[in-house]
């Protein structure tokens, strides 16, 4: 087995193999899905590269409601089909990265005994439907049934919430999971089943030759340079981009997609009185209430059609407006635009299926074949990836026209998850707390960072709540070539603090710096594009709608060309 270690020198070599090198299978799209598809290709005794336009996981696959669910929603509309895979894929992702996917109790606060009635009957099914299989059963000691609260019991958990018409509560479970480091685990794990991964390379064309792909076209955004990597199947899993990927491919209308803009908001722990997770019946949806380390809530989340820039969706004024409108209709203390220390906005890349809104469009997933030697996979959610992956490998095994071979990635742990529950030491020097924290961000994998932090008192020191060292093995291991890539996804620093990270990104550069080959320009260059582009996104929140908000993103210098 190869090394998982994603290195700048590794980064090298694969970019040297992707155009060197015929694969049996081209990912394009370095998402949860990408990445998925990346493991299971090569789990099943594939070559494999994947190629990313951005950083790994950039997308919506770093900006979702960090849930790990079944959809207890989709009951609604009847999906059971939907909502019985993802709860057997709830309890598989469990087992594969305990320590990045963990239980999470949520409270749902009851306003009158018919509506008791009627959610115990859909949280009922949901834990009938969450027992349905082997896989989901053997996690049942992780996911509790549900059980219902009296009113004095739901105050208790949440004493923020208004008195008015609460008769109680039920309290279920789903899970919770840091999105960006879990498409890390991901991808680091089908490295080190010999996949060939490239970041930062977008591809602009397909290859074909006698009427079939034969590879694609892929322009290194930092350098401008043009690269052909040649495949027996190309696979498209990039999400809302799937649509290009298809138009490349000829076939325009085999994907018809409609963006869907969730948008999130970070608040302070202390700005809500509350000890649970929470979730909220909406007029369209719901709104969920999720803790964040010990330090904040995720709040979230809108469900409105996007149009505009793909790679850069943009919140704006009555997206916060709303969040807090529809929260506060059920708090003590309301929330002001003042509360909120960071906003997120991903796009969900939902199947258009001429429903007249996009909180009714499906989530189920579809493989279409778009050309010969091409497949691609659209639609979805992040808990069912791994289902999403297997299909269109199978597809792509189909094209290749080699003998089937089942997945087996329900079985191949994860990178971390070893030893995900012991400790990196306490004769490093770290408290009890900080190697609770690393063993929860790194699993098995902390011992090397606190190893690291060790080596030097400014990777030991502290920069807004994380050490020094874990943005340097952001670099060294996990494949980080930028600043926003540390910022943003290899710590959460960029929606954990008000100034989103812009007041640490001098120091956190010059920590990263030597390992990456900048001087002092690349430095000030890495810093400058970094804040520019916060500067833009507080900008977009504070106007009215997307047109506006879009224009204000526009506004920033981006250090690369946006795909």
């Amino acid at each position: 087995m190869s090394s998982a270690v994603l290195s700048p020198a590794r980064a090298g070599a694969d970019r040297e193999r992707l155009a060197a090198e015929r694969f049996d299978v081209l990912v394009v799209g370095g998402g949860i899905v990408g990445a998925g598809a990346a493991l299971d290709a090569a789990t099943r005794g594939l070559s494999v590269a994947i190629v990313e336009a951005q950083d790994w996981a950039a997308g919506t696959s770093s900006r979702s409601s960090k849930l790990i669910h079944g959809g207890l929603r989709y009951l609604q509309m009847r999906d059971f089909a939907l909502v019985r895979e993802a709860l057997r894929e709830r309890a598989v992702l469990v087992r594969l990265a305990p320590h990045l996917v963990h239980p999470l109790p949520i409270l749902f606060p009851l306003r009158d005994q018919r509506e008791r009635a009627y959610v115990s009957a859909g949280v009922s099914l949901y834990d009938l439907l969450a027992r349905a299989d082997r896989a989901a059963r053997a996690s049942a000691s992780s996911f509790p049934r549900h059980h219902q609260l009296g009113r004095r019991a739901t105050q208790a958990l949440a004493p923020g919430l208004s008195l008015e018409h609460l008769v109680g509560g039920i309290r279920f479970f789903d899970a919770q999971v840091d999105d960006a480091r879990y498409v890390l685990s991901v991808l680091r794990t089908a490295v080190a089943h010999g996949a060939v991964a490239v970041s930062r390379a977008a591809v602009t064309g397909l290859v074909a030759e006698e009427g079939r792909v034969v590879g694609a076209s892929v322009r290194h955004l930092e350098d401008g340079t043009v690269t052909t990597a040649r495949a027996g199947v190309v696979v498209g899993a990039a999400g809302v981009w799937s649509t290009r990927l298809a138009a490349l491919a000829g076939a325009d209308d085999v994907v018809a997609l409609q963006p869907s803009k969730g948008v999130h908001l970070v608040v302070p722990r202390g700005a809500l009185e509350l000890d649970s997770a929470l979730i909220l019946p909406t007029d369209t949806s719901v709104l969920f209430v999720l803790p964040w380390g010990k330090a904040h809530w995720i709040v979230g989340t809108t469900d409105t059609p996007w149009s505009g820039t793909l790679a850069r969706p943009a919140a704006s004024a009555t997206d916060v407006a709303y969040v807090l409108a529809t929260l506060n209709k059920v708090l003590t203390r309301p929330l002001v635009p003042a509360d909120v220390e960071a906003v997120y906005v991903g796009l969900r890349p939902l199947l258009a299926t001429g429903a007249a809104a996009t909180t009714r469009l499906s989530r189920e997933h579809a493989v279409v074949r778009a050309a010969p030697g091409c497949v691609l996979v659209s639609g979805g959610k992040y808990t069912t990836y791994r289902v999403m992956a297997a299909d269109v490998i199978d597809a792509a095994l189909r094209e290749l026209g080699g003998p089937s071979r089942p997945s087996v990635t329900a079985e191949v742990s994860l990178v971390g998850s070893g030893a995900g529950s012991r400790s990196p030491g306490g004769q490093l020097g770290l408290s009890v707390e900080e190697q609770v924290r690393l063993v929860g961000r790194y699993g098995d994998e902390a011992a090397a960072v606190a190893a690291l932090a060790a080596s030097d008192p400014a990777l030991g020191a502290p920069i807004g709540g994380y050490l020094g060292a874990e943005f340097v093995y952001g670099v060294t291991h996990e494949g980080a070539r930028h600043l926003d890539d540390v910022l943003e996804r290899r710590t959460r620093l960029a929606i954990e603090r008000p100034d989103r990270g812009a007041g640490v990104a001098g120091g956190v550069a010059a920590l990263i710096a030597p390992h990456l080959g900048w001087g002092r320009a690349a430095v000030e260059r890495e810093v400058a594009a970094y804040r520019s582009s916060v500067a833009a996104s507080v900008l977009g929140t504070q106007r009215r709608d997307d047109a506006g908000a879009a224009a204000a993103l526009a506004t920033a210098k981006p250090l690369l060309p946006l795909p």
